[in-house]
């Protein structure tokens, strides 16, 4: 029976393929196969109340209650009603699920949720009874598929891509950008194209304003925004075809010391709070306020931007009119911020998928299975982008939305997103890597100058590798 239900599959992802080619929307991964989960029958349970665990700012922007007071409304006839789990948004299954504590459903990154199949804490999933089976890409249902002996499960469900983008006030540019700053006069600042020319003009805020402002500002520490830098010059987390080979830890690979290179270039436009969280924390209010001309966050967070602009005194017109949100900008190939003869490269960042998965706890798992289904449907999708300003994996909605959620949809298709791999062992990497980009801003910023050289930065990112390696290896056991 599994083998037809899989032939089956493979020739609806061959068909729809052919599709693509002519231009309609609605991918599927033909190498993924589906769960076929037992705990699935298809039979709804009656009178069930299911926790649902979501993040903080669904909660806060009022999305949650939506989605809540819509479904329950879909499925009163049958008793079920779904409410908001009351739990941290970081709630960790794996210790509380056992005894009763966790949630029937929980929204998280795939990193966070793919941790959990280890001890068997989530289901795998019949993905193809899913509404939203046709409109997720082959990328997006890979960050949530994991192999048992010979075969593929899937265990969540993907809501929205997560990628590392620039967000900037186009009404602080300099009022001559179009003549000084629009080489290619494309209509679109070079500040914000490239980091050769937004080095260059942060360096210029700071230096005209007294150090009382910035140009682009960002907790350089922080190892999911900065590893871009490392991957761009071929770093990589970890090795194997799947990225999941904990034996080989690659951030020295490649010529990634160039990423390292400009991190601490990076440094040397901004203060010592780049060392440590304080500008990922007040990012906010001081792009509200003007201090900052530009910062580098994920899609999720526009409302709280918008939200900081109205409280500096901007009305919401304002604001949406000039925060604007692009892909980050281009590296230069040299690895040096004031060489550009060698041309630009496109960046190759740290990215994420959000989703759902189901509790193996749970003791309504068709109920779950509809919940599920529910809020990754067309619209409940739609709005969640509406009310979040979040990047939705759903390609039908993508495209709907147009402009930058289709391009980030493109942007995991296409490879340029390096998902996070969705291992145990990656809560071992931020540490090292974090530690050593700090260093690397202190080390400019206190001009202790003790990374210069090539062969400094190749030692450096040698030395993060193994503190890697052993963390999970050698330390672990």
């Amino acid at each position: 029976m599994r083998k037809t239900l899989s032939a089956l599959i493979a020739h609806v992802a061959i068909m729809l393929a052919v599709i693509i080619t002519l231009g309609t929307l609605g991918i599927i991964a033909s190498n993924i196969q589906s769960a076929g989960a037992e705990k699935f029958t298809g039979e709804l349970e009656r009178n069930v109340t299911l926790r649902i665990l979501e993040n903080d700012t669904a909660k806060e922007q009022g999305y949650l209650a939506e989605l809540l007071a819509a479904f329950n409304e879909k499925y009163k006839e049958y008793g079920i009603t779904a409410v908001d789990a009351n739990m941290d948004q970081y709630t960790d299954l794996e210790k509380g699920g056992p005894y009763g504590y966790g949630p029937d459903v929980l929204y998280q990154a795939n990193d966070a949720v793919m941790k959990y199949t280890e001890g068997k804490h989530i289901l795998p999933l019949p993905i193809e009874q899913l509404e939203c089976f046709n409109y997720l890409g082959e990328n997006a249902w890979k960050a949530y598929t994991s192999t048992f002996g010979e075969q593929q499960y899937v265990f969540g469900v993907p809501v929205n891509i997560q990628q590392p983008l620039l967000y900037y006030r186009e009404d602080l540019l300099p009022q001559n950008w179009q003549t000084d700053w629009d080489d290619d006069k494309n209509g679109l600042p070079d500040m914000v194209e490239n980091w050769t020319d937004l080095f260059r003009f942060s360096k210029q805020i700071r230096q005209e304003s007294g150090g009382s402002k910035y140009g682009y500002m960002k907790s350089l520490n922080d190892g999911y925004f900065a590893s871009g830098y490392f991957f761009s010059y071929g770093g990589y987390v970890f090795g194997g075809e799947d990225g999941k080979d904990t034996s080989d830890v690659g951030f020295s690979k490649g010529q990634s010391y160039k990423g390292a290179k400009i991190i601490r270039q990076l440094a040397s436009c901004m203060n010592l709070e780049c060392t440590e969280d304080t500008i990922t924390k007040n990012a906010y209010s001081r792009l509200a306020s003007g201090t900052y001309f530009a910062t580098m966050t994920t899609p999720d967070v526009y409302t709280l931007f918008l939200k900081e602009m109205v409280l500096a005194g901007y009305t919401e017109e304002y604001a949406r009119e000039n925060l604007k949100v692009i892909p980050v900008p281009k590296l230069p190939v040299s690895g040096d911020l004031e060489d550009e003869s060698q041309g630009m490269t496109e960046m190759t960042v740290m990215g994420g998928v959000n989703g759902y998965a189901v509790s193996s706890y749970t003791k309504a798992p068709n109920a779950a299975l509809a919940f599920v289904n529910f809020a990754t449907s067309y619209e409940m999708i739609n709005r969640r982008c509406e009310l979040l300003g979040i990047s939705p994996a759903r390609s039908d909605v993508a495209s709907a939305k147009g402009g930058l959620n289709e391009t980030i949809n493109e942007n995991l298709d296409k490879g340029v997103i390096y998902v996070m791999p969705s291992v145990r062992a990656l809560a071992q990497v931020w540490t090292p890597l974090q530690t050593f980009c700090a260093i690397l801003a202190d080390d400019v910023l206190n001009q202790k100058n003790l990374y210069v050289t090539d062969e400094a930065f190749k030692n450096g990112l040698a030395n993060v590798d193994k503190q890697i390696y052993d963390a999970i290896h050698t330390l672990a056991g």
